[in-house]
């Protein structure tokens, strides 16, 4: 005689069994995704300085598109920022004058930069004064800050700079406050695979100072 009791006990761990798998294969499926997101599609970023003000504050949190300037390879562990080989990228382009782009930081590939392009490949790029020209012509950037007048004797090379010619696949980057931004003028060209993706909307922003969430920034298209 089958004893109705064990087999109902069997049953239910079967069902747990199922149960608990199911959940461990849609925890899974959830983290692979989140990973291809991460990699191909959007990355979500954290602004931790100030060389980006007005357009991006401290505390701004944006999404990157991965895919505006081409397909990278998977080359880092993630996570941990270990790179397993060197940067590939399929179909690659370059950036337009103007983007707001997140890159590896040239001299420490571990960090993430953001900053504006200014210079495209081919350009003759030169600072005078604060002042920048382009092809020998002035360029008009309405979103660039100063803070503080250019200096009688020419600060080298915050406010004067260049002439220099853009070489292929590279771009020169600036921050838009150009008084306390670390770029193109201090460490050099951008080599455009070393670009993760362009900026495009903050989606949350915090104030360390106030300790005040910003609401008035959400949903801030980055132009």
């Amino acid at each position: 005689m089958t004893n109705k009791t064990d087999d109902l006990t069997d049953e239910t761990k079967v069902k747990k069994k199922s149960l608990t798998r199911e959940y461990i294969e849609a925890i899974l499926i959830a983290l692979l995704l989140a990973l291809l997101i991460r990699t191909f599609i959007v990355q979500a970023f954290k602004i931790p300085s100030g060389s980006m003000e007005k357009t991006l504050l401290i505390g701004d949190h944006i999404l990157v598109s991965k895919f505006s300037y081409g397909t990278h390879i998977p080359n880092e562990i993630p996570f941990i920022n270990i790179r397993l080989f060197d940067d590939i990228v399929l179909f690659s382009s370059v950036p337009e004058r103007g983007d707001i782009i997140v890159f590896k930081f040239p001299k420490d590939e571990t960090r993430d930069f953001i900053k504006r392009v200014i210079g495209l490949p081919g350009d003759l790029l030169e600072v005078r004064q604060q002042k920048v020209y382009i092809n020998n012509k002035p360029y008009e950037d309405v979103r660039a800050r100063h803070t503080e007048s250019p200096s009688d004797s020419p600060l080298v090379p915050r406010d004067d700079f260049g002439p220099i010619l853009v070489p292929d696949d590279h771009v020169f980057v600036m921050g838009d406050n150009r008084e306390n931004s670390q770029d193109s003028r201090y460490w050099g060209y951008l080599n455009v695979k070393k670009i993760r993706g362009k900026a495009l909307i903050i989606y949350w922003s915090w104030d360390q100072i106030e300790s005040w969430v910003r609401f008035e920034r959400f949903g801030k298209i980055l132009e």
